[in-house]
């Protein structure tokens, strides 16, 4: 895992500006840190490296906010508000969290992951296969409306099952850490998964 220290907002804005520039289709970048950490300030430069110019806030309330003017569409989702998987599932946020059409960031990530993601490059491999098994049957419910409901019910369950072996999302993943050093100084902590 590399660590930098950022001495300030600006600093911390200038290194996702940076990752912004350098980001590619389906990237997730998972945010841990306490409230007031820099997690969305990090966001704020991130937009900024691809090509954002509208003003990017916290989505907190909204649980996603969706920038599609720059390079590559950003979405940016808080999960501080659901407390488990299964309401993180139930929100119809999960398609963020596997491959999205573009970059997605998401604080409060171990709302998703269930820790710090220990673990993650391990099961990184099996959840790939196992979300093309979800895609299929998401298709499978398309063509069959008449069952849709206990289809629903088994998707769910076969999602609750995969959290129970998993720790975080498949494909180009960057797990980040941020923590206060200062009023001012953040430790930044972050590590590429399938990148």
């Amino acid at each position: 895992m590399d660590t930098l220290i950022s001495h300030s907002p600006e600093e911390t804005c200038a290194l996702g500006e940076a990752w912004g520039r350098a980001a590619s289709r389906g990237l997730v970048i998972g945010l841990t840190g306490e409230l007031g950490a820099g997690k969305t300030q990090l966001v704020k430069g991130l937009a900024r490296g691809l090509g954002i110019t509208r003003r990017v806030t916290s989505p907190s309330f909204a649980l996603v906010n969706e920038y599609r003017e720059g390079r590559l569409p950003l979405f940016h989702l808080d999960l501080y508000r659901l407390d488990t998987p299964e309401q993180i599932l139930g929100a119809g946020l999960e398609p963020y969290l596997f491959e999205p059409d573009g970059v997605a960031v998401v604080e409060w990530i171990e709302r998703w992951t269930g820790g710090e993601g220990q673990g993650l490059r391990s099961n990184v491999q099996g959840l790939r296969s196992n979300v093309q098994g979800l895609r299929s049957n998401v298709q499978g419910l398309r063509s069959n409306v008449q069952g849709l409901m206990s289809k629903v019910q088994g998707l769910r369950s076969n999602v609750q099952r995969l959290r129970s072996n998993v720790q975080g999302p498949p494909g180009r993943y960057r797990r980040v850490v941020i923590e206060a050093v200062s009023e001012t100084e953040r430790r930044i902590c972050y590590e590429d998964i399938g990148v």
